[in-house]
């Protein structure tokens, strides 16, 4: 049986996909995140080349594990066994046929709002990769443009700030500090107001809370 929660986020997720499709995305809802990584496999070809971001909410549902277990050509950083090799590798997802990333938040109206220290995954989602496929729990829905940077400045990136080993005020207090620490990680806010081409950015939403 449907819970109310369930109801409200499949509802919440028709309104988005249909202002995304307006926008030029191809977009799509999936209740769960194991159907959510079916529809990605779905839409990426074998033999591809894959690439990805830093993504928590991908590597957390299996995502990359199944890439890695199926017949793709993949470029996986995580792997790299030194800073150098991790940017040649950046540089590679650059090139790839489907490049697969999160959102720090998405507005109703269906902009897209991502942040980066070094710009690697912002620099992939405008230009590069053939495709380009965004994977995005429910919680990083915000009402409007303005709700949906301040979620990312004040709530995506002192939590993600945490996972590295950087030295910015957020990691230390929890909370944006608008700083210019040689470690920020809100170097580069990406604005994505249209996929252009049409449909090459495509976007999986899921209504599971998925990230930060």
């Amino acid at each position: 049986m449907t819970t109310p929660l369930e109801s409200r986020n499949a509802l919440l997720a028709k309104t988005v996909v249909s202002n995304l499709e307006k926008r030029h995305f191809e977009a799509y809802y999936c209740p769960t995140a194991q159907e959510a990584l079916k529809k990605v496999l779905d839409l990426i070809p074998e033999g591809s080349s894959i690439g990805w971001g830093g993504s928590m909410s991908i590597r957390d549902m299996g995502l990359t594990k199944a890439i890695h277990e199926g017949n793709y050509t993949v470029i996986d950083r995580d792997l790299a066994k030194s800073p150098e090799e991790t940017y040649e590798m950046q540089q590679k997802c650059l090139l790839t046929d489907y490049f697969i990333t999160s959102a720090n938040a998405i507005a109703e109206e269906g902009i897209l709002v991502n942040i980066d220290g070094t710009g690697n995954r912002v620099a992939a989602i405008c230009f590069g990769p053939k495709n380009v496929i965004v994977v995005c729990g429910i919680n990083k829905i915000a009402q409007n443009l303005d709700a949906a940077i301040s979620r990312t400045r004040f709530i995506a990136a002192p939590i993600n700030a945490g996972r590295f080993d950087i030295q910015t005020p957020c990691k230390t207090t929890g909370k944006c500090h608008n700083c210019i620490s040689p470690d920020c990680i809100c170097s580069e806010v990406l604005i994505t107001r249209t996929s252009r081409p049409a449909k090459r950015i495509k976007i999986i939403l899921v209504g599971e809370e998925l990230g930060y």
